[in-house]
């Protein structure tokens, strides 16, 4: 394979993780029931209904976020300073 093919297929492996994280659905929060018309949607917007708390859990915990965020991004440096080490090896 050639070198010069190298940064080609990376960019059409990460677009093409991408594409396939666009199709992933988003988490949006409903009380399970069926909405009926668009009047009960906007009284539950505006949270005229008692019985209904969407989300309503407390505070959010982060610290997996940024315990994972961090370990990725010390990763994604690793990979990258082991690239440049080797980059300098061959030359």
């Amino acid at each position: 394979m050639s070198v010069a093919r190298r940064p080609l297929l990376t960019a059409t492996a990460a677009g093409s993780l991408l594409c396939a994280l666009w199709f992933v659905p988003s988490a949006n929060a409903t009380d399970g029931k069926p909405q009926s018309s668009p009047a009960h949607s906007t009284a539950a917007a505006k949270g005229t209904q008692g019985d209904l708390a969407l989300a309503d859990t407390g505070t959010v915990d982060t610290s997996p976020y940024l315990f994972g965020g961090t370990l990725f991004l010390g990763v994604g440096a690793g990979f990258v300073a082991f690239s440049v080490r080797r980059a300098r090896q061959r030359y």
